[in-house]
């Protein structure tokens, strides 16, 4: 028997199987986005039977679900955080708390969910959904004195350019270069977006 083999024997049903597909969820979803994946692939990267998809998430769509668009944090308590600070920071602050949420997970869920988008509903309305009415919609209706939905499409689409250009794509420097770095460089733009002129 090869060590390979072994390694992926398959695991006994319980928490740590589930734990283990999670994982190997993300991988896979980072790598083929929601239509390559296939569960028989994320089994077997889990180490375990295919049927315990099924019996854990009920299918790969669930599965998708909770890999994918559960954010690592709680988008209320990022909302409070963004907002407590002074108005005229919000720009940097907004920067650095998307870089430090996805950098935290290697940036594997933001590319999932972008790879996934354009092959999946459920992908494309978890990305609306979260940064626009977890998030930014929250934000700019604090902060905005007009256009707060338009503005809150404006930070979405910076955000989202700059995810997918250092976790998707992968262009360096984007990649390695320090979060304060892209902050201060990034973060004026984010706050005209949010409280300057856009007319």
């Amino acid at each position: 028997m090869t060590s390979d083999t072994k390694r992926r024997g398959r695991r006994p049903a319980g928490a740590d199987t589930k734990s283990a597909l999670l994982d190997a969820a993300r991988e896979v979803f980072t790598e083929q986005g929601y239509e390559g994946a296939t569960v028989r692939a994320i089994a077997k990267r889990a180490g375990v039977d295919p049927a315990m998809v099924n019996h854990w998430f009920g299918g790969k769509e669930g599965l998708f679900a909770r890999a994918v668009l559960q954010l690592p944090v709680d988008p209320e308590v990022i909302v409070n955080e963004l907002v407590s600070g002074e108005v005229d920071t919000l720009g940097e602050r907004v920067v650095g708390r998307f870089l430090t949420v996805w950098d935290s997970t290697g940036g594997g869920q933001f590319a999932a969910l972008i790879r996934s988008v354009a092959g999946h509903q459920m992908a494309l309305e978890g990305l609306r959904d979260l940064f626009m009415n977890h998030i930014f919609r929250h934000v700019t209706d604090r902060v905005a004195q007009d256009n707060s939905l338009f503005r809150a499409n404006l930070v979405a689409s910076q955000l989202i350019g700059l995810g997918m250009v250092r976790y998707v794509a992968k262009f360096d420097p984007m990649v390695s270069t320090d979060i304060p770095t892209v902050v201060a460089a990034v973060g004026p733009t984010l706050q005209r977006y949010l409280t300057g002129s856009i007319t």
